[in-house]
């Protein structure tokens, strides 16, 4: 049996800003050593707060902002990250391993937050929509003045392809009129599973 690769991590360091950046695959086997990595440099770097940046499909049509969730670990962190616009998820269910470093931060009293962006399920590939409105976001949150009109302009032309795409698709046309909707009357309509499958069934996958 072939052993599976350990995912890796790609670091960045801006020192002006006392800033690390780490990009890489969530891992699915051995958290507590890449915790243990993670927390190391924490430590060594004197890291003060970590935010973890990702994304999950949801019911939120490709026309709107991405509606963003966290979740943190001490609930002094609630008030800033309200008035930026983040809601605060109260899922249920299996662990990950943000969830994992998110207790492990706690227990240490260091501020974590996870800030997750929800995307069109039936979009494919990079959404730029979904990365401007993160990164908003989190500049906000580290006070780090960022230029963001490459990425808008890269969100208006996705969402113009995306639309050319949908004609195509009479049917899911109307049911991103319906996400519409439910979006702009705050509607959460819980039953993605209806339409991983509609998608699925219809062999629909957008980009």
């Amino acid at each position: 049996m072939k052993a599976r690769p350990i995912p890796s991590i790609t670091a960045y360091y801006s020192r002006p800003h006392r800033l690390i950046l780490f990009s890489g695959k969530e891992p699915n086997l051995k958290w507590a050593g890449y915790a243990r990595c993670l927390l190391e440099v924490v430590e060594r770097f004197d890291v003060s707060a970590i935010y973890f940046i990702g994304s999950v499909a949801g019911l939120v049509p490709h026309t709107r902002e991405p509606r963003l969730y966290s979740t943190v670990s001490s609930e002094q962190l609630k008030e800033g990250l309200e008035r930026l616009g983040l809601r605060f998820s109260n899922y249920e269910g299996p662990g990950s391993f943000s969830t994992y470093l998110l207790r492990l931060c706690a227990q240490r009293s260091l501020p974590m937050a996870t800030l997750v962006a929800e995307i069109p399920a039936y979009v494919q590939g990079r959404n730029f929509r979904c990365i401007e409105a993160v990164t908003r976001r989190l500049a906000a949150i580290l006070g780090i003045p960022i230029e963001l009109d490459d990425l808008r302009r890269l969100s208006d032309q996705l969402e113009e392809r995306l639309n050319e795409a949908v004609k195509e698709h009479p049917e899911l046309a109307e049911r991103i009129r319906d996400l519409e909707r439910d979006y702009d009357n705050e509607v959460f309509n819980t039953q993605m599973g209806d339409l991983k499958e509609w998608l699925q069934q219809q062999g629909i996958r957008l980009d």
